[in-house]
């Protein structure tokens, strides 16, 4: 049995989300922060928190070609 290198759920994709005192279910605002390279970005509604996600994995994945590029 070999196990797999990669993990399931890397470190690079661990985030924190720190919401604002006034939140609300239906009108969520707060900060998403990257744990591995401090990247925060702020958000004011549930859409744009998942905005923030999807912009920090597409450019972490350019990063990731980048990288491998050069090599």
């Amino acid at each position: 049995m070999s196990l797999n290198p990669e993990s399931k759920y890397p470190n690079r994709r661990s985030y924190v989300v720190k919401l604002r005192s006034d939140a609300t279910p239906g009108a969520l605002s707060g900060r998403l922060e990257n744990l591995v390279t401090g990247r925060q970005r702020e958000f004011s509604s549930a859409d744009e928190l998942l905005e923030s996600i999807d912009s920090d994995l597409t450019s972490a994945a350019h990063e990731h070609v980048a990288d491998t590029d050069g090599e």
